[in-house]
């Protein structure tokens, strides 16, 4: 089949599955008659832009925009080449070809790196441990959003890193489905999903449980929380620990004080002044993460809230400047060092060893005890 007849077959293509299953199905299934009659007359064929175009029903110029982030374009269409993308497995060629058939001994790291201060620790294990092997990494911001997520999926792949290691947004479908596509081996760090990929992460229900024990054995009856990003494991995970202090406690839960803080400073300070503003307000509050953190210790202050004599603060997270707050915050420690470097170990595993079944670590995190609790020095 040559190529100049390929888009009248694309045309008959699109005609006979549209109506059978959608605009959407037909135009997925065209692409692929496409690549698999260009494979026919022996050309290796691989997607380019052009193609993607054809599925999305945009212009190359359009999808050079969604992809190189050059200019901004509708939410519509930039789901429409996203989309595509993802099920043709499209990968932008930003290397030498030479590198296609040769290791790069890189691994691709796609997280919210740069706005969550947490995964600094965890990169800072992850760089040790690659290095040792012999091995570089690079970063892609995903910002936890799942269009993000796919795009740093892209550009990492686009590099042709020999895996990747993915903190996962709260809907990783898409970037799981593209790396499979693309025979990428992927490990998820610290949020735990439903894939049959190799994971590690921290327990986050006992630890997150053991700071409302710590609470209630200092006589608080009403503790709020404030909780990160909806849909995330790791949210989901600290909620149901809350939940659970509060049971064993034999404490009630009121839904007006547990709020979302969206995993960052700003909600989590908003979050605050709601929990203030409460006529029968907590008198204790567990915070899920330390980005968070900085925007309940901010609201506090500007609120002319003293803690720990008006609200005792607990979080989940620790930091290197946890302790120079004042007062210093009582914390749950996650093994942020270990879990890089396991993660690496990870996948160091599976290039070496495809066949392994998926793997699941759970790595036990650490209470530390300091001041914003209520307690005394410790």
């Amino acid at each position: 089949m040559s190529e100049s007849s390929m888009p009248w077959v694309l045309s008959q293509v699109n005609r006979k599955w549209r109506s059978v299953c959608g605009a959407a199905c037909a135009k997925v299934y065209a692409m692929i008659c496409y690549s698999d009659g260009m494979a026919g007359t022996g050309a290796r064929r691989t997607v380019t832009m052009a193609d993607i175009a054809r599925v999305a029903g945009v212009s190359i110029t359009t999808v050079s925009h969604v992809v190189n982030r050059t200019r901004p374009v509708s939410p519509e269409k930039e789901r429409d080449v996203l989309s595509a993308i993802a099920e043709a497995g499209y990968v932008p060629d930003n290397v030498t070809r030479s590198l296609r058939t040769v290791g790069t001994q890189t691994i691709g790291l796609a997280m919210s790196a740069i706005s969550n201060l947490y995964f600094g620790s965890v990169v800072a294990g992850m760089e040790r441990a690659a290095a040792r092997a012999g091995y570089s990494l690079l970063l892609a911001d995903t910002h936890d959003e799942a269009g993000e997520e796919l795009r740093a999926m892209s550009n990492l792949l686009s590099r042709r890193v020999e895996a990747i290691v993915l903190a996962p947004s709260p809907e990783p479908a898409g970037a799981l489905q593209y790396a499979r596509q693309r025979g990428v081996p992927v490990v998820l760090i610290d949020r735990f999903v439903k894939a049959d990929v190799d994971q590690i992460g921290t327990e986050n229900i006992q630890a997150t449980a053991g700071l409302v024990d710590h609470l209630a054995s200092l006589g608080h009856r009403r503790v709020g929380m404030i909780s990160g990003l909806e849909g995330l494991s790791t949210t989901e995970e600290r909620l149901a620990g809350f939940r659970l202090g509060l049971r064993r406690n034999n404490l009630s839960l009121d839904r007006r004080c547990v709020l979302s803080g969206g995993s960052s400073s700003g909600p989590a300070e908003n979050a605050l002044h709601a929990l203030l503003a409460l006529a029968e307000r907590p008198t204790a509050l567990v915070v899920g993460n330390n980005s968070m953190t900085i925007g309940v210790m901010r609201g506090a202050r500007d609120a002319g809230m003293r803690i720990p004599e008006d609200l005792a603060v607990m979080v989940f997270d620790d930091f290197e400047w946890a302790d120079l707050f004042h007062p210093r915050l009582t914390v749950i420690a996650q093994p942020v060092r270990a879990l890089g470097e396991q993660a690496v170990e990870l996948v160091l595993s599976r290039l070496a060893d495809p066949s392994l079944p998926a793997r699941r670590v759970v790595l036990q995190p650490e209470f530390v005890h300091r001041e914003s609790c209520g307690c005394a020095a410790a």
